[in-house]
């Protein structure tokens, strides 16, 4: 009986450390919308990446959690990632749910991973105006 205890408690903290292993990811986003001062949840981003004849092809796709994040793009299982990438923010369906018009259906922000480090690329979005930038 104990043998076989032993080897049950085993297994369970073998599972457990296999599952408790987190994936990392290089690229991450996060929506801050700047009328409310609060996160844009539920918000598609569509990511594409450039191929060798200059077309688009879709990589991804996710919406953003309760704090207005994705941090779950391109996981790092050893393949590389540099080249030049898309992210498209499906920003007209957040702001028909808010009951608000907006000037820009959707916002494209064009950048090009170069290395294996992460790169969280952002944007601070109001109805008529967004802004961009490379976080941490």
């Amino acid at each position: 009986m104990k043998k076989h205890t032993f080897l049950m408690l085993a297994l369970i903290l073998l599972a457990q450390v296999s599952f408790s292993q987190e994936s990392i990811f290089q690229l991450s986003s996060h929506i801050l919308d700047i009328t409310t001062g609060k996160p844009a949840t539920n918000v598609k981003i569509t990511l594409s990446k450039k191929d060798k004849e200059d077309n688009w092809i879709k990589v991804d796709e996710k919406n953003t959690d309760s704090n207005g994040r994705i941090k779950d793009f391109l996981k790092q299982d050893g393949k590389d990632n540099t080249g030049v990438y898309k992210l498209t923010f499906h920003t007209s369906p957040y702001f028909k749910s808010l009951g608000q018009k907006s000037f820009y259906p959707f916002i494209e922000v064009v950048f090009e991973l170069v290395d294996k480090e992460h790169y969280h690329v952002s944007i601070t979005l109001s109805p008529y105006g967004y802004s961009t930038y490379r976080g941490n």
